[in-house]
């Protein structure tokens, strides 16, 4: 691996400010490698996506967003899973940014998913779902590990911090390998 920094912006999937998505970014951050620079990328204020929004020219708080991670070298998103699949936030989010068509600021950028939800089966339908968008949006998933932290509110203490050390071990190591494929897609 290079010994220069990776700039990884992170979406939440969730609004909720104490959600276990938003403890697994803060997770993410205490246990990434020293060559990642890991920054959230807000949504919430993100206006419905709109041809007629974009064809005024977009508000200054899409222009932010995108022009936050057309600087990012990776992308990391931390999402719960709604009726099977992303929410509606997350994907109002990558519809901004696959925006306009055929020139999206995502294109060619190597993602990294991670989800935790309540239920025994976590997030894995709608990492799927994802894993479908971001192929069409042109984004390079980070194969393994899938990353799926079941039974949230076992394994997050009252602070919000994830305590389960097999989850933990996964995060980092996904942490690890989404370092290594930025290298690998960049040479």
């Amino acid at each position: 691996m290079s010994e220069r920094r990776i700039e990884v912006a992170a979406l939440i999937g969730s609004l909720r400010r104490n959600s276990y998505n938003r403890g697994l970014l803060r997770s993410a951050m205490l246990l990434r490698p020293d060559s990642i620079h890991l920054y959230e990328v807000t949504i919430h204020d993100l206006p419905y996506f709109s041809e007629d929004i974009e064809q005024r020219g977009n508000p200054a708080v899409v222009r932010d967003f995108r022009a936050q991670l057309d600087r990012a070298d990776a992308v990391l998103i931390c999402t719960p899973e709604y009726s099977y699949s992303i929410p509606g936030v997350l994907k109002n989010a990558l519809d901004w940014a696959a925006r306009p068509t055929g020139r999206s600021v995502l294109r060619g950028k190597p993602l990294a998913i991670m989800g935790a939800a309540v239920g025994r089966s976590g997030t894995m339908r709608g990492q799927l779902h994802l894993r479908q968008i971001a192929t069409a949006i042109g984004m390079v998933p980070v194969p393994e590990p899938e990353v799926y932290v079941t039974f949230a509110a076992d394994k997050f203490n009252q602070l919000g911090e994830l305590t389960d050390q097999t989850s933990r071990q996964l995060v980092e190591e996904l942490l690890h390998n989404l370092a290594a494929w930025v290298d690998l897609l960049q040479d």
